[in-house]
């Protein structure tokens, strides 16, 4: 079994994608975006662990749940143990969201010598790709914070052709 490295949880949030939201925070990223809303889940020290059958179990107690948004910190620094709380979010009817500061193509050039990218990717419905950009803030991107990030729907654009949505 895998275990999580978190910085924190909501356990009912209207901002990380559509719907009522558990988000997960992932503890440590290598990015360091200027202008990042959570620095505190930079280090990769710190926070807490946590099982991801017990972060579904904990999300089934709330019946107005429409799934599970994996944000950080990095999602992708812990592919195997996210992947696996997606694929047991998926088991128990939600949708994934997860949102990297890594691009997509980057996360599939990675995939293919990586297992777990993959693994994590496959258990994705949509992913927020890029790093934030302060420059390119704005307050009108729905579930994004800057202009060059894509909301990107997983399956549909594993062949190279992405497919852009609309979360």
């Amino acid at each position: 079994m895998n275990t999580l490295h978190l910085a924190g949880v909501i356990r009912e949030s209207i901002v990380d994608g559509p719907g009522i939201r558990y988000t997960v925070f992932a503890q440590g990223c290598p990015h360091h975006c200027e202008g990042c809303h959570n620095p505190h889940t930079w280090p990769f020290e710190g926070g807490y662990e946590a099982a991801p059958r017990d972060i579904v179990a904990d999300m089934r107690e709330n019946p107005m749940l429409k799934g599970v948004t994996l944000s950080g910190g990095e999602p992708f620094c812990q592919c195997a143990a996210m992947a696996e709380l997606a694929r047991l979010a998926h088991q128990a009817g939600y949708d994934v969201i997860a949102y990297t500061g890594y691009l997509f193509e980057d996360l599939l050039r990675r995939a293919h010598a990586e297992p777990d990218v993959m693994a994590l990717l496959n258990e994705t419905d949509y992913l927020v790709d890029g790093p934030f950009i302060q420059r390119l803030k704005s307050y009108d991107l729905r579930f994004r914070g800057s202009s060059n990030q894509r909301a990107i729907k997983v399956r549909e654009s594993m062949d190279g052709k992405l497919v852009i949505a609309e979360l």
